[in-house]
């Protein structure tokens, strides 16, 4: 592998973001941050009450992300972000351009059972609709890899470990 990745795990709420990024940062030998962690306040307050964020809400968040990410460049490192909008990606590639993107992806019907059995998630499943509308999947131009959520968080860490694997292989 190339210079260890900063590696953004996106996708929408119950993909398992927070279950496969450190799993796959720890297959990588790299640390994980929470992207949650890195919202202010006034935003979980506002997802807690079911109210969907906007961009102005997002874009100090986003900003929060990308510097960590900028701080990891050459060093490596998994965060967790939905980045469920080519701006949203593309706001945290100006901060950290070596980013590569692993897109957590899986039918609404799945995630929508598994995010009905966690607990302890501020996100409630109402606003899980909300994520489908907002997510512009990666485009062929953005550094990633799309990887299905089905299986266990192992089995998902593994295809995500490969594909990233095949993102150092030169095309023929």
């Amino acid at each position: 592998m190339r210079s260890p990745y900063v590696v953004v795990v996106m996708g929408v709420a119950g993909t398992g973001k927070t279950t496969i990024g450190p799993l796959l940062a720890g297959r990588l030998g790299v640390p994980y941050a929470e992207g949650d962690d890195f919202h202010p306040e006034a935003n979980i307050a506002k997802m807690s009450a079911g109210v969907p964020l906007d961009d102005a809400d997002r874009w100090p968040w986003l900003d929060a992300i990308g510097a960590w990410a900028h701080g990891r460049a050459g060093l490596g490192g998994v965060v967790s972000c939905s980045a469920l909008k080519r701006s949203y990606r593309d706001q945290l590639r100006a901060a950290a351009p070596g980013l590569v993107f692993v897109h957590l992806i899986g039918d609404r019907e799945l995630i929508g059972e598994r995010m009905t059995h966690r607990q302890g998630h501020f996100m409630p499943t109402a606003l899980l609709d909300s994520q489908f509308a907002t997510l512009q999947p990666l485009r062929p131009d953005e550094p990633g890899v799309a990887i299905d959520v089905s299986g266990t968080p192992e089995e998902i860490t593994e295809r995500a470990v490969a594909a990233l694997g095949e993102l150092d292989r030169p095309s023929r």
